[in-house]
C-alpha cells in the first residue's frame, strides 16, 4: 500500500492536469493503518527504516505541488490518522472517528504524526491525543482543530470535497503552488526567512502567463482561463 500510495502521488504531483487531489479510503474505514503481525518481528532497524519509508510517503503527501484534501469517514486510526494529518484539508463524515493509538502496542506515531499534530492542534493536545490513545468523534475533531469540516453523512463527503477541489481548480495552478509552498515551508522559518520567501514566490508569479491571464480577466470582467504557464 505505501509503494502504490507513494507511486500514485508521483504521478499525481507531475500529471499538470490535476490541481487538487482527494484522499479517501474504501470500505468502511479511511484507515486503521496497523499491521501487528509484522510489527512484532521488526528489528531496531527495520523499525527506523520502515518509519523512513513511512514519513517519505507523508511529506510526499503533503507536498506535491496542489491541494490533497482528505475525505474521512469511519475511523482514522494510529498510522492511518497520521495519513490524514499529511493532507492540506481534512474534511469528515459524522461517523469519522481520530485516534493516536501507537502508544497502546509499545510504538509511537512515527510517520510524522507526532510532529504534524501538535503543529495542528497545539503542543497540549498533541500530547493528550498521542499518550491517551484517546478517540475523538469528528465533532470533538473539529472543535480543536483537526478537521475543518463535519458533514452530515458518508453520502455527502465525496460531493462537499469534490465541490471544494473545483473551487480550488479555478485559481492559478502555479499561483497555488507558490502558496502551498509559502506556507509549508514558511512556517518552519523564522518570521523574516518566511517573509522573504514569500516575497520570492510573489515575485515568481510574475514570470507565469497565468498572472497575464489573471488581471486580463479582471479588467475585463470575465472568469480567467489558466493553463498553469
Amino acid at each position: 500500500m505505501i509503494a502504490e500510495l507513494a507511486c500514485a502521488f508521483a504521478e499525481l504531483r507531475d500529471d499538470a492536469g490535476i490541481s487538487v487531489v482527494i484522499l479517501t479510503g474504501k470500505g468502511d474505514a479511511f484507515s486503521v493503518g496497523r499491521n501487528a503481525k509484522e510489527a512484532r518481528s521488526r528489528s531496531v532497524e527495520q523499525g527506523q527504516s520502515f518509519a523512513d519509508v513511512w514519513q517519505a510517503l507523508t511529506e510526499l503527501i503533503e507536498n506535491p505541488g496542489k491541494p490533497v484534501i482528505a475525505a474521512i469517514h469511519g475511523p482514522a486510526r494510529g498510522h492511518g490518522c497520521e495519513l490524514a494529518l499529511a493532507c492540506t484539508w481534512r474534511i469528515a463524515s459524522a461517523d469519522a472517528t481520530f485516534a493516536v493509538s501507537e502508544l497502546s502496542s509499545g510504538q509511537l506515531p512515527g510517520f510524522g504524526g507526532a510532529m504534524r499534530l501538535s503543529k495542528i492542534i497545539g503542543r497540549a493536545r498533541a500530547l493528550e491525543m498521542i499518550l491517551t490513545g484517546e478517540s475523538l468523534s469528528a465533532e470533538e475533531a473539529m472543535q480543536i482543530g483537526l478537521v475543518n469540516r463535519v458533514v452530515n453523512g458518508q453520502e455527502e463527503l465525496l460531493p462537499v470535497c469534490e465541490e471544494l477541489a473545483r473551487q480550488i481548480s479555478r485559481n492559478a495552478p502555479l499561483a497555488i503552488k507558490y502558496a502551498l509552498e509559502a506556507v509549508n515551508q514558511g512556517s518552519e522559518l523564522p518570521l523574516v526567512n518566511g517573509l522573504q520567501l514569500e516575497s520570492a514566490l510573489f515575485g515568481l508569479c510574475f514570470a507565469t502567463k497565468d498572472v497575464l491571464e489573471g488581471t486580463s480577466a479582471f479588467l475585463e470582467k470575465r472568469p480567467p482561463v489558466f493553463k498553469g504557464e
